[in-house]
């Protein structure tokens, strides 16, 4: 059976950068899943439209389609209960739902007004003309004024990670002693940035960061091996 997911790429068809697509591939790399990714950019909107909606992540896995990452994340959970669970439990996955909506609408928020104009710069051309006057439709503003001072905000971004660095400071995952969905969840943000942007987000002594690197040889480094503007 082919396992197939539709994945957000740049102009370079290898740099995989969604927080959303990165929570995917990790959750498919916790279950033992194999898979093939399918480079997918955000005019190609036709190459998806069998999903019924427009955005990525997209799993084919046989005859069953899911989009949505928090959807997919029940769905392997469901399908695949042989398999190591992403979430522990009923009340885990209630918990790890908040963890979810917080990255959501904080922690992704927050982020992308540090590194929006360097997605910009990520893309292929087709996508260009459509990520600027979306996302300057959406602030209100031109990117490069967006991210202009991220300098000057970054104690703020840093300081509001707060509840992060006291679980971590406690226990080596957000899970517990192994990282589970609820990692995958805020790692892929860390993620997003990292391939996008060599705007560094975390001071190097910060716990968060040692979690990160953690994160990152996870799965023989899944994701550290991942190509990266961090890395350039």
């Amino acid at each position: 059976m082919t396992r197939v997911l539709y994945d957000l790429a740049g102009a370079d068809p290898a740099l995989r950068f969604s927080p959303y697509c990165w929570r995917t591939k990790l959750a498919l790399a916790h279950k033992g899943l194999a898979v093939e990714t399918v480079p997918w950019r955000f005019t190609d909107t036709d190459a998806i439209a069998f999903s019924g909606q427009g955005r990525v992540p997209v799993l084919v896995d046989g005859e069953r389609t899911v989009s949505d990452s928090w959807a997919i994340a029940l769905y392997l959970e469901e399908a695949y209960p042989d398999r190591p669970s992403l979430f522990g439990g009923p009340a885990a996955a209630a918990v790890t739902r908040f963890v979810n909506a917080w990255a959501d609408t904080i922690l992704n928020v927050d982020m992308v007004r540090l590194i929006v104009s360097d997605i910009a710069g990520v893309l292929h051309e087709k996508d260009r003309a459509y990520f600027r006057e979306s996302r300057e439709k959406r602030f209100g503003m031109p990117l490069e004024q967006v991210t202009a001072g991220r300098e000057d905000r970054l104690k703020a971004f840093r300081d509001g990670l707060l509840p992060l660095r006291h679980t971590l400071s406690a226990q080596p995952y957000l899970s517990g002693e192994a990282p589970a969905y609820a990692d995958y969840i805020v790692f892929g943000s860390f993620q997003w940035a990292r391939c996008v942007s060599s705007f560094e987000l975390l001071a190097p002594d910060d716990v968060v960061a040692a979690w990160r690197e953690r994160m990152l040889n996870r799965f023989e480094g899944l994701a550290r091996r991942a190509p990266c503007a961090a890395a350039a």
